[in-house]
């Protein structure tokens, strides 16, 4: 599993390619209508409510894997920097899918098995590599509901022979909303290469593209209606720098967390789990 120190892996933007969605499965709940592309790296692609769209969705425009729906980010989420950590005394050496970093995970861009499916709810499974994209192996399942004017999403990650580092999460591409209310406690200053350092400081002002630590609801208001956004993880990325889309990303570390919190690991056969609720209402 340890990388060739003398191996160069170039860079690659995997994570610009054209992703298309593939056949799509819907759950509903009164005006709530949720359509998932499970071949399409497990996403959502879109959500309905009283047939207003919320997320950017798969076209001409967004077509690239990183730029549309809503994915699953794991085994890790935000960036490795260049795709390097050490783990267990070893050097590794990942795929560098977007520019000089390697970034969201593999989950993505992989096809995920439908292991349950009814009206309201699908639950999704996956077996990660163990190879040069991710040489630890393990699996991940995903679990989405919708209820009354509610959508849930549960994600684990579990170890299989191998220990591993471990980091997980979503990102939501939402349709540029007309506010957001936010107020996080802290956050992870980025450095010259754009990348989460440490220690925290106080969060600066919008626009952002920045991981905050966060404990409180997050609403965003939207052609008369409203989101509120929670999650058990702690940690919440907020890209609002482009025009068209503002991205709110709960995960269960920051961005470079293998390097930045090499402490945290699964064991072999653990696992590491999270959920992210949303409900809407009127604005």
């Amino acid at each position: 599993m340890q990388s060739n120190p003398g191996q160069t892996v170039l860079p690659r933007d995997d994570a610009q390619s054209p992703f298309a969605p593939g056949p799509l499965l819907r759950i509903a709940h009164g005006a709530l209508a949720v359509d998932i592309a499970p071949l399409a790296g497990g996403r959502i692609a879109q959500i309905f409510v009283d047939r207003v769209a919320w997320l950017i969705g798969h076209d001409h425009a967004n077509e690239a894997m990183i730029a549309w729906g809503s994915y699953p980010m794991l085994p890790w989420a935000g960036r490795i920097r260049h795709g390097r950590f050490r783990f267990r005394g070893h050097r590794y050496q990942l795929p560098l899918n977007l520019g000089d970093h390697a970034i969201h995970g593999v989950a993505f861009g992989m096809p995920w098995e439908v292991a349950e499916q009814s009206s309201n709810h699908v639950a999704l499974s996956l077996s990660l590599p163990e190879d040069e994209r991710w040489p630890f192996g393990g699996n991940a399942t995903q679990h989405i509901e919708v209820g009354e004017n509610q959508l849930r999403m549960a994600l684990t990650l579990t170890a299989g022979e191998h220990p591993m580092p471990a980091s997980i999460g979503w990102h939501p591409w939402f349709q540029k909303p007309d506010r957001l209310d936010f107020e996080p406690s802290g956050f992870y200053p980025r450095d010259a290469e754009g990348i989460a350092t440490l220690p925290l400081a106080e969060p600066p002002s919008a626009p952002w593209d920045d991981c905050f630590i966060n404990n409180k609801p997050v609403l965003v208001h939207r052609h008369g209606q409203c989101v509120r956004l929670t999650s058990d993880c702690s940690h919440w990325v907020v890209y609002d720098e482009t025009s068209h889309a503002t991205c709110v990303e709960p995960q269960s570390g920051p961005p470079d967390a293998f390097n930045l919190a090499p402490e945290h690991y699964l064991a072999p056969g653990s696992s590491i789990s999270a959920w992210f609720l949303l409900e809407w209402k009127k604005a």
